[in-house]
């Protein structure tokens, strides 16, 4: 029931979800050892598993918005509720609480998907069209801001207490390719 002129829009923004779901995963790999297994550090996979549920979200609400004949209030309020009850789970389980201005933005976010969603339903024809897609937006922003801090080793930091030294790049690790380049020739 989304009118045509927000086919762009919305194809724009699953096509952005899902490179960004390819790009966390790419950020996952590369540090898959402090993310999820034995020495997982519970800010990484508190870090990966909300931008995933933030990517998916945005993904599944515009793939479906851009199907003929559907409420988009429909996947919005199943994806919402989704998201919420995921994070107050993640949160309650990890005991991870370092940054709760994102945490609020987020839920706030989903609450505001989830009334969005609800209004989409009652009247498919209303105005909150214009408020959903805005508001399908912030999970994306923000699990961007979530994958990245995952690439910079945001999760290392805090586990090793740079959060009161202010340090919050990884440890320096030496390049392995150097270095067995430096056994193989002998020192310069």
């Amino acid at each position: 029931m989304v009118p045509g002129v927000y086919d762009a829009y919305f194809a724009a923004m699953a096509t952005a979800a899902a490179a960004l779901i390819g790009l966390l995963f790419v950020a996952v790999s590369v540090r898959d050892d402090t993310i999820f297994g034995p020495k997982a550090m519970p800010g990484g996979e508190a870090l990966a598993v909300t931008a995933f549920i933030g990517l998916v979200s945005s993904f599944v609400v515009s793939l479906l918005g851009l199907i003929p004949k559907v409420n988009i209030g429909e996947p919005a309020v199943v994806m919402a509720v989704i998201g919420i009850v995921a994070m107050v789970r993640l949160q309650r389980r990890l005991h991870v609480g370092r940054n709760l201005i994102v945490l609020a933005i987020t839920l706030l976010a989903y609450a505001a998907q989830l009334g969005f969603g609800v209004l989409l339903l009652a009247d498919p024809h209303s105005d909150q069209l214009v408020n959903l897609s805005v508001i399908v937006f912030v999970p994306l922003i923000v699990s961007l801001q979530r994958a990245w801090s995952l690439l910079k080793g945001k999760h290392l930091a805090g586990a090793r207490g740079a959060a009161v030294t202010g340090d919050h790049d990884p440890p320096h690790v030496p390049d392995r390719g150097r270095f067995w380049l430096q056994r193989r020739r002998g020192p310069r």
